[in-house]
């Protein structure tokens, strides 16, 4: 099984992406579960609601990864709790980084936010690209660190849909899709 993680800042196209990469290699994609908890909660979360965030992320990856499929998809992983916590709360649980660090992934596809449009959906909250590319930077930051595989993905929607497509077959050592 190849783990694929797709990362970056909201609205660069993680969900389309996961979806367009299902599409052409199969394979199980595993949603964000922040999106799951605010919808069924009806707020805005809070500093106390990040461990049982971080927790049904880590949930929903364990059932895809129980599937044994040829590909895991991930739209999301624990580095966007962890950004996301600092960037809202100041902080973030110790436990959450480790978590992460323990875990195997085989390639990161860090999205850049310039070349899109930001889109609003009513949980989103960082319409100015300056914000959306400082969560980039931290997450090449943090990759980096920790010497993690990725690649960039850049670029309108059918660059980042062709980059994106080619660097998923590399990983799987097939033909990338025409």
């Amino acid at each position: 099984m190849k783990t694929l993680v797709l990362c970056g800042p909201e609205s660069s196209g993680k969900s389309w992406l996961s979806s367009e990469i299902q599409a052409h290699f199969g394979g199980v994609v595993v949603g964000e579960y922040v999106r799951h908890f605010m919808e069924q909660e009806q707020r805005d979360t809070c500093y106390a609601d990040i461990p049982a965030i971080a927790r049904g992320q880590l949930e929903w990856e364990d059932l895809g990864r129980a599937q044994a499929p040829s590909l895991l998809i991930l739209d999301t992983h624990l580095l966007s709790n962890i950004l996301w916590s600092r960037a809202l709360f100041g902080d973030c649980p110790a436990w959450i980084e480790q978590a992460l660090a323990a875990r195997h992934y085989d390639l990161h596809l860090l999205l850049r936010p310039e070349g899109v449009e930001w889109v609003g959906d009513g949980l989103r909250c960082q319409p100015r690209l300056e914000e959306r590319q400082a969560f980039f930077e931290d997450s090449l930051h943090w990759l980096q660190a920790q010497r993690r595989p990725f690649e960039v993905i850049a670029g309108d929607w059918q660059q980042r849909s062709a980059a994106a497509l080619a660097s998923v077959a590399r990983l799987l050592d097939v033909q990338a899709p025409a």
